[in-house]
């Protein structure tokens, strides 16, 4: 009888949490529209998506518009390498990204 009375009040108990977290979320996106954050997070998120801007990659591999392919991957190997030994993964990533972005701007090139 008393495991049964505790089951119930697991049941509604949890379900109102669930009612009151979807209430709270709600409300959330409802001030983030108004306020104009909701804007502003999707824009942060459409430009993280698109990635670096190519002066930012080539700031970040420190190279410039003349630079061939090899100077660019002679100064990822580089750095890529040095921060892998005693740098930081947060750095790592972004030389890669930055990579990555010169490659596609590399290969539009004709």
């Amino acid at each position: 009888m008393a495991a049964r009375l505790l089951a119930t009040l697991i049941v509604y108990g949890s379900g109102a949490v669930i009612r009151a977290c979807t209430q709270a979320y709600r409300q959330a996106l409802a001030n983030a529209s108004k306020s104009g954050v909701a804007q502003e997070a999707m824009h942060s998120l459409k430009r993280g998506i698109r990635g670096l801007t190519e002066p930012e990659a080539r700031q970040i591999l420190g190279v410039t518009e003349k630079s061939s392919w090899g100077e660019v991957l002679k100064r990822y190997d580089k750095l890529f390498e040095r921060n892998a030994k005693s740098g930081s993964f947060y750095l790592q990533s972004k030389v890669h990204r930055a990579k990555e972005c010169l490659e596609a701007a590399y290969q539009k090139k004709p």
